[in-house]
């Protein structure tokens, strides 16, 4: 007599009934992290990271990693501070300067990888290093002020009482998810984090498919840093410090593994929701930033272990 194979349990679902049960606790512990206010505020925040989630999904999907976000998103910040000035370029010349400075750094990172065959772990680090040092340079060392009106409403603005980073976050979370989905791009992205030797014998130009990720990632960090220097009002060139540590955290504990080929936006979101809510919450209730710092290193560590024991199963 044969049993009936159990289905596994969504990871995606467990990981959204935990956010549910985090924010019912939250609630019982703290009545005002219901606020409406404080949910605007909760998600204005998780925006910046979750762009950033998103962003690093395409590069851990093939197998890759990027630790330069942070450094990325403080030199797109400042790039586009230094074109933000009022008279000067309108809102679309700083924009296009800080998407800009992240996609080239990003396809500097895949052309190191993919040319160069170094480490995606040591080719980013470098790059880590590079792009705070070059923030530095452009700024001088100090942050980039006075900006038009205009480029502040993007962090600091609203439309029909949505703020500005939320709608931004969820117009790239959407594309992201069409174009891994549906697009050519998205499958030959999932082919190459799932069996490279496959995907290479199947016609898949693997260079391309992984400077495309890499691209596509330090373009996402340089939108981050557009809406987190228009959200603080200056170009600060040590923006960002650990930005890279929960994004990452926060796609690999929505499901997306390390070792590439599985995984995808949804779980990005819901692990930046949840990482979100846990900053948040632990604000409410007056924990100091050195145990946030201990509770978010064992939340990135406890991510990592349980992706390990998903592959050994």
């Amino acid at each position: 007599m044969h049993t009936k194979a159990k289905r596994p349990w969504p990871a995606q679902l467990s990981l959204a009934i935990a956010l549910i049960l985090l924010m019912a606790g939250l609630a019982v512990a703290r009545p005002s992290f219901l606020n409406l206010a404080n949910l605007v505020n909760l998600l204005r925040q998780i925006s910046i990271n979750g762009i950033l989630a998103v962003g690093v999904t395409y590069v851990l999907l093939t197998g890759g990693v990027d630790l330069s976000l942070g450094s990325v998103v403080a030199l797109s910040g400042v790039a586009a501070a230094s074109f933000a000035h009022p008279r000067q370029y309108g809102l679309i010349g700083p924009i296009a300067m800080g998407i800009l400075a992240g996609a080239v750094c990003g396809a500097a990172n895949g052309l190191v990888v993919t040319r160069g065959r170094v480490a995606p772990f040591i080719a980013t680090l470098g790059m880590m290093t590079a792009a705070r040092g070059l923030a530095l340079l452009l700024s001088g060392g100090r942050p980039v002020s006075n900006m038009a009106t205009a480029f502040t409403r993007i962090g600091g603005g609203d439309i029909a009482g949505v703020p500005v980073p939320i709608l931004i976050f969820a117009a790239v979370a959407l594309l992201s998810w069409i174009l891994l989905r549906n697009m050519k791009l998205g499958r030959y992205i999932y082919a190459v984090g799932g069996n490279e030797n496959a995907a290479r014998a199947s016609g898949v130009h693997i260079r391309s498919v992984k400077m495309a990720a890499y691209t596509i990632c330090g373009a996402m960090a340089g939108l981050a840093g557009v809406v987190l220097a228009s959200r603080i009002t200056t170009g600060q060139p040590n923006a960002g410090i650990g930005y890279e540590l929960d994004a990452i955290a926060a796609v690999v504990i929505g499901g997306t593994s390390l070792n590439g080929g599985t995984g995808g936006i949804g779980g990005a979101i819901l692990g930046a929701l949840l990482i979100g809510v846990i900053d948040n919450g632990l604000d409410l209730l007056n924990v100091s930033s050195y145990y946030q710092q201990v509770a978010k290193g064992i939340i990135i560590v406890g991510a990592v272990w349980l992706d390990r024991s998903k592959e050994r199963s």
